[in-house]
């Protein structure tokens, strides 16, 4: 015979975590079925090992989605600092990294088990090594069976997230089972991932290792980070942020130089008629890119003997350097995912599912992706507050 529960949550991160918390802590006698051998993993290994929790700077428009409208309800309602209250009566000290990125003193095992003792006071009943064998819906209630159990409830939310990391047992379950209740799936694509290149740019792979500040473009998108050279092609927090709103086919711009003033190889020239480019490029980037970026733009010798148009080119190659990406790293090295659960088969204000009641989606499972620097944690956060107002 099954057991019966208000509310039965798949998928033990940090959205099911924390909806489980707060929907038991509500009264409701909550299921949360985790596949893997213990839950939060990805919490675990997020900022690494210190965990983003959050960000102060957190907005909509940080956020991409197919309705780029869908997330504000939710992170309306459940802020960044509401978030921070939480971390600060556990006792868990945090610092501001950059950009408005807060990460714990500690490890992120802390953020864990404070999401573990928040279910704890709501009496959420937590079994992990769960693969689920079956879930159906019938007489306005879920039915969900495991290798171990058997269980029933009115409410079913599907927290079970991404496709990313999937040496971390991430799958597309989530869109499978979306699927199965006539939902739309939005063509999911990793996120925050490094990008590939091919054909003439390989030869930027040998300055793997290398790591400079940067102004990365795609399009009308741009971010100020630092960019690293791989031995695959590009990554960094710059090219990470960039990656989310890259498409097959196109350009990423980078202006290797974004301090420098246009026109600064000329007043060089001016002023130091003697100096070389590659020199001058050691001034402001590492010198093996600075080697490398003068070989590649072919100008040797003193710069008084180098005409004007050449250097005014040199100039604006240097701040939009065109690389053509030949793809990513693919979800195995992407911190998140694009796409997912149609924010148009979805309540913004409940996360419930409007063709199925009592049925719900909430994090990466969605097709809301926030930038690099805790945004996606505090998606988490918000969704699972807003379901778990109504389970």
């Amino acid at each position: 015979m099954a057991n019966t529960y208000d509310a039965i949550i798949l998928g033990a991160g940090a959205a099911g975590l924390f909806c489980a918390a707060l929907a038991g802590q509500r009264g409701r006698r909550v299921l949360l079925v985790e596949r893997a051998e213990a839950p939060g993993k990805k919490i675990l290994i997020s900022g690494g090992g210190r965990c983003n929790f959050t960000n102060l700077d957190v907005a909509p428009d940080r956020y991409l989605s197919a309705n780029p409208h869908f997330a504000k309800s939710a992170l309306s309602r459940y802020s960044a600092q509401d978030f921070i209250d939480l971390v600060g009566a556990h006792g868990i000290a945090w610092h501001e990294k950059t950009l408005g990125q807060l990460f714990c003193d500690g490890s992120a095992r802390q953020i864990v088990d404070m999401l573990l003792d928040e279910g704890a006071k709501g009496g959420v009943e937590l079994v992990c090594e769960q693969d689920i064998s079956d879930v159906r819906h019938t007489d306005g209630r879920f039915h969900v069976k495991t290798d171990a159990l058997t269980a029933e409830a009115p409410a079913l939310v599907i927290a079970t997230g991404g496709p990313s990391i999937p040496k971390m047992g991430a799958t597309g379950f989530a869109y499978d089972l979306a699927r199965q209740f006539g939902l739309k799936i939005v063509e999911p694509r990793p996120a925050l991932v490094p990008l590939t290149l091919g054909g003439d740019d390989v030869l930027f792979r040998d300055l793997s290792g290398v790591a400079a500040d940067v102004h990365a473009r795609c399009g009308k998108t741009a971010f100020r980070e630092a960019a690293l050279f791989t031995h695959r092609g590009l990554s960094g927090p710059a090219i990470l942020q960039i990656s989310s709103y890259w498409r097959h086919g196109q350009d990423v711009g980078i202006d290797f130089l974004p301090d420098r003033e246009r026109g600064w190889l000329l007043d060089a020239k001016r002023e130091t008629p003697s100096s070389v480019l590659r020199s001058l490029l050691k001034d402001g980037l590492p010198d093996r890119l600075a080697t490398t970026l003068a070989d590649r733009l072919t100008i040797n010798g003193d710069l008084g003997n180098v005409p004007d148009k050449r250097l005014t080119q040199a100039e604006e190659k240097l701040a939009d350097w065109r690389f053509r990406p030949n793809g990513t790293e693919g979800f195995a090295k992407a911190e998140v995912t694009i796409g997912g659960i149609s924010t148009a088969e979805l309540s913004s204000k409940t996360m419930e599912t409007k063709t199925v009641p009592g049925l719900y989606a909430i994090g990466e499972a969605v097709d809301v992706t926030g930038w690099l620097g805790g945004y996606n944690f505090q998606w988490a956060w918000a969704s699972g507050w807003a379901a778990a107002q109504v389970l």
